[in-house]
Formats: structure tokens, sequence, C-alpha cells
């Protein structure tokens, strides 16, 4: 994966599929170029790329895994 400043590129995109998970992270099918909010292009050259939905990831907007820390409430009483 590499950082660069750069326009995004011109013409029609390739389909990529797209999988959003429960508790998880956007799945898109890669390579692929995402241009971030500041201008700044990622290219990911892997089969599969995660994409960080919680915002706790070092590497946003990458998943790095950060929202398996997070520990879920649970229905069940103590006694």
């Amino acid at each position: 994966m590499s950082n660069e400043t750069a326009a995004p590129p011109s013409g029609n995109p390739p389909d990529r599929r797209r999988v959003v998970l429960t508790d998880g992270p956007a799945l898109i099918e890669g390579p692929v170029d995402l241009v971030t909010r500041e201008g700044t292009v990622l290219h990911c050259d892997r089969f599969q790329v995660a994409l960080c939905l919680c915002k706790r990831s070092a590497t946003y907007p990458l998943c790095d895994t950060s929202h398996r820390r997070r520990r879920r409430r649970t229905n069940e009483s103590s006694t």
C-alpha cells in the first residue's frame, strides 16, 4: 500500500463488490484506489480491502480490527 496525493483517476471505474458487516468493516474487492477527504490516494493492491466503519482504527480509513476490542453488552443478569 502506498500513499500519494493525486486527483482520482478519470473514466468509469470497474464494478466492485461491497459487503458491509454487522459490527465490523466494509469489505471491497481489490485492488482499489481510495481517495481520502484530503485528496490523498491510497492504493490498496490486496484482493480484498477492509474499510473501518467504527473510526477506532490506527490505520483509518483502513480497518486494523480495533472494533474487536469493544466489549458487547449482554442482556443476561448475573446472580
